[in-house]
């Protein structure tokens, strides 16, 4: 007994490092504090600035903490009408429904082509894979969703074509390949056909990848303002960050039309910019920390399996 004591007591002893590793270790963190830092400082520049008054920014700069601490920036932007609310609703509209939607045609295409007993399997991963090195073009995708879909000036168009990517299909069909054979075999066995085992055996154990796939398309979805430009004319349909750009855009003629300028009032031109980005940005940096140990697990298995 004192022996094993002994024995187990030795396993613990620490391995030495070399200089060598130390050295490599140092000059690693020393990197991604500093590629870390690099990605907190602007954030906190924008905060603080969207907090600070514009004359203080004009004479001092930017800065880590707010100057002159107002929240006129805010108040500019959600005082212009009830505009801010609605592209809220249309994008929180568009993310919940093109996320959820898409991790679940992602998730039923990603499954048949990790299924084994698929015979053209590989035909129509090819198939797939072609659209990532040719696609047809703006005038093309264009006459097809106006002419043909009748999609001009409809919120699916800023569903529908964003709803699957060939990365995301083959993102979650290497993930698929990571579980084990037995476990369809079994629920087989048990009576359980296709569908059945594609929604109670392979979706729950892939939920890494669903959270992985969900946040690249709840965040695709969040940004969506080039498809807003080319098909939505209806202001009541503007996503948020296609009205903040608009409203950036013609801030000056949005303040004659409130009649803010006729009486006086600066225009916070450059806090209120700063404003609009934490507005786009503060749900996303919200949401993220619940998702992201699921995120950093599908992204790196579904990466690495072939």
């Amino acid at each position: 007994m004192k022996l094993n004591n002994k024995h187990a007591i030795n396993n613990t002893v620490h391995i030495k490092h070399s200089w060598k590793d130390k050295l490599f270790q140092i000059i690693a963190m020393i990197v991604i504090t500093l590629v870390a830092a690099g990605c907190v400082i602007p954030f906190l520049l924008i905060l603080s600035g969207s907090f600070s008054s514009e004359a203080a920014i004009a004479v001092n700069g930017y800065s880590i903490f707010p100057q002159d601490f107002t929240l006129d920036a805010y108040k500019t932007v959600l005082s212009l009408g009830n505009r801010i609310p609605k592209a809220y609703m249309v994008t929180i509209f568009i993310t919940v429904v093109g996320a959820g939607v898409g991790v679940i045609l992602t998730s039923m295409s990603g499954y048949v082509l990790s299924r084994s007993d698929f015979k053209y399997r590989n035909v129509a991963a090819f198939f797939i894979y072609f659209t990532t090195l040719f696609g047809a073009g703006l005038i093309p995708s264009y006459l097809v969703n106006v002419n043909i879909l009748h999609l001009n000036n409809n919120i699916l168009v800023l569903i529908i074509p964003s709803l699957l990517s060939p990365f995301n299909i083959f993102l979650f069909r290497n993930f698929l390949k990571s579980i084990p054979d037995a476990l369809m075999e079994s629920a087989r066995i048990d009576g359980a056909g296709d569908f059945k085992i594609y929604w109670k055996v392979m979706l729950p154990l892939s939920k890494p990848a669903i959270a992985t796939i969900g946040l690249f398309l709840a965040l695709a979805y969040w940004n969506e303002w080039y498809r807003c430009n080319l098909y939505i004319k209806n202001p009541d349909m503007y996503t948020l960050q296609y009205l903040l750009y608009n409203m950036l855009q013609n801030i000056e003629k949005m303040f004659s039309e409130q009649g803010l300028a006729a009486v006086g009032i600066q225009i916070p031109s450059e806090t209120m910019k700063l404003a609009t980005a934490i507005l786009a940005t503060g749900p996303v940096l919200v949401f993220y920390p619940f998702v992201q140990k699921y995120f950093t697990g599908g992204l790196i298995v579904g990466g690495v399996k072939g």
